[in-house]
């Protein structure tokens, strides 16, 4: 049986005739990674922009300059007055919003994009610099960029040779991608020259072990990897755009392996090339080309037959099923021994990945929140390959004892994917009742005690629940232990805190499930009654 949720009452199952069972609804899944809202301005030309090599003596004019003039200063053909021109627009723009309408207003903004593939190297350094703070903050100068014709003029400007112009260049394109509106535009049009100028080979190539970044390359890596979280984040079409192009995938999995291996794990490059990932594994299973989930259900699936959650031909419950040794990775027929490109999605190599992540990362939550959420992504629903993976992740991997570790944490944001994963798990779980004395007893412990406890939120304790429930209906040992380890008090006090929200009304209806499933377990409830609990605290909700 798929746990699809907690909407409705239960129906028998045929595995187990006397089990009552939730009703299939929504199922639960890892939602995408939401977008950074906006990259940090650029840099003031006094506290940073001489790094670039440009002389003060260029800019000696610059305190006697007005708006009207600096933008007058683009237009001539000379250099040096267009270098001073584009550093007081620059410097003015850099904390001062009123500046940045009156250059809009004075028609600077097609000038400076002009000026983007000047023949000089210190004029389109200052260009880009000028309209990275021009933009910050301001959506009307965003879209003015736009409506000048400004990304193909960046994207030509990531062809030069200069880390500098590219540093300004990708901050640009990630402030730009913080708008929802924005996003499918932006990825239409700079998705392929920034994956090969940029992202590949910061990332040696994709096939490369050892990366090293000098500190601007570093500082070009996590604006571009930062604008493609963005993107990742707004849509199914923008998502098989980035999955289809050429190398990206790669380029990610291999930086994150490369700083795994450097233990560099905490880097917001990591961050950022996680996130991707997690977001490009989003509802993987129905947007994936049919060929490829055609290969990956299985040359003798029976689609009909109810098993889509056995590995080869026993049902997860035999004893055969449990007592058989995980797969080797060689014996996969689905997928390549070697990954490559959007094959990595969905490999069983990326389990260990995101494991390795979640293992290594110890101070960023995000990072560990995202590798969770890209797990929960490939090991949702009922077809057979979210099965294989969650087995794999279990028996292989052995992933358990590090998210049970973790589970310790009081963030919300980590717990719900953490929950969530193991709720998938739980689903897949070849021997629920072993999974049962392993976890129940700290997710127990995470429920809240009274409905006056605000955390964890009410999605955490439907997730915390989907696992009980899961697990219950699997073993009679999840009954006994949560009950031994107090855990009816606390589904009773949430069932009976169904609140004024939706939140609290889906968690007293999971608590209300897991509740009614322990119940069909007669040889239980002498324990239960010893506890103070009667028959009407193991009904469920009528709602």
């Amino acid at each position: 049986m798929v746990d699809r949720g907690f909407i409705g009452s239960g129906v028998a199952s045929a595995s187990q005739a006397s089990m009552m069972m939730p009703r299939q609804g929504t199922l639960s899944r890892a939602m995408s990674t939401k977008s950074i809202q906006s990259v940090g301005r650029g840099m003031d030309i006094f506290n940073g922009q001489m790094e670039m090599g440009a002389s003060m003596a260029n800019l000696s004019g610059i305190t006697s300059l007005d708006m009207a003039t600096a933008i007058q200063h683009l237009r001539e053909p000379d250099h040096d007055l267009q270098v001073l021109g584009a550093a007081y627009i620059q410097h003015e723009c850099y904390n001062d919003n009123e500046a940045k309408q009156e250059v809009r207003r004075l028609k600077g903004i097609p000038e400076l994009v002009r000026l983007f593939n000047s023949d000089n190297q210190e004029v389109q350094r200052y260009a880009t610099g000028a309209t990275r703070n021009l933009i910050y903050e301001s959506m009307e100068n965003k879209v003015a960029l736009i409506d000048e014709g400004g990304i193909p003029q960046l994207v030509e400007g990531l062809k030069e040779n200069d880390d500098e112009l590219h540093k300004n260049i990708t901050g640009i394109l990630w402030n730009l991608s913080s708008k929802d509106n924005l996003k499918e535009k932006l990825a239409r049009e700079t998705l392929p020259e920034l994956t090969e100028k940029v992202l590949i080979p910061l990332s040696g190539g994709g096939d490369t072990e050892d990366i090293y970044q000098s500190a601007s390359e570093a500082d070009i890596y996590y604006n571009t990897t930062g604008c493609l979280r963005n993107l990742s984040s707004v849509n199914e079409k923008t998502r098989q755009q980035m999955r289809e192009t050429h190398g990206l995938v790669d380029s990610l999995v291999a930086y994150i392996k490369s700083s795994l291996d450097q233990n560099k794990a905490e880097d917001k490059g990591v961050e950022n090339a996680v996130c991707v990932l997690r977001n490009l594994s989003y509802q993987l299973y129905s947007e994936m080309p049919p060929s490829a989930m055609m290969r990956l259900e299985g040359p003798t699936r029976d689609q009909d037959s109810g098993m889509g959650e056995a590995i080869g031909c026993f049902t997860p419950q035999s004893r055969k099923a449990k007592d058989r040794k995980p797969q080797d990775l060689s014996t996969f027929s689905e997928v390549a021994r070697v990954p490559k490109g959007v094959d990595w999605l969905w490999h069983p190599q990326i389990v260990g990945l995101y494991n390795r992540v979640l293992h290594q990362c110890e101070i960023n939550s995000t990072t560990r929140e995202a590798a969770a959420g890209a797990l929960q992504n490939i090991t949702a629903g009922d077809k057979r390959w979210a099965s294989v993976l969650s087995r794999w992740a279990l028996e292989h991997e052995r992933i358990l004892p590090t998210l049970l570790d973790l589970l310790r944490t009081n963030k919300d944001l980590e717990l719900r994917s953490l929950t969530g994963l193991l709720r998938n798990l739980s689903r897949h779980a070849n021997d629920k009742g072993d999974m049962a004395t392993k976890v129940v007893n700290l997710l127990v412990t995470k429920l809240p005690d009274n409905e006056h406890q605000k955390e964890p939120s009410s999605d955490v304790v439907v997730n915390i629940c989907g696992i009980l429930n899961n697990l219950v209906t699997g073993s009679s040992l999840a009954a006994r232990d949560i009950s031994f380890h107090n855990g009816l008090p606390k589904l009773v006090a949430i069932k009976n805190s169904t609140g004024s929200s939706a939140g609290k009304m889906k968690a007293a209806k999971a608590a209300a499930t897991v509740l009614t499933n322990m119940f069909q377990y007669k040889k239980l409830h002498k324990e239960y009654k010893k506890k103070g609990f009667v028959r009407q605290d193991f009904d469920d909700l009528l709602i």
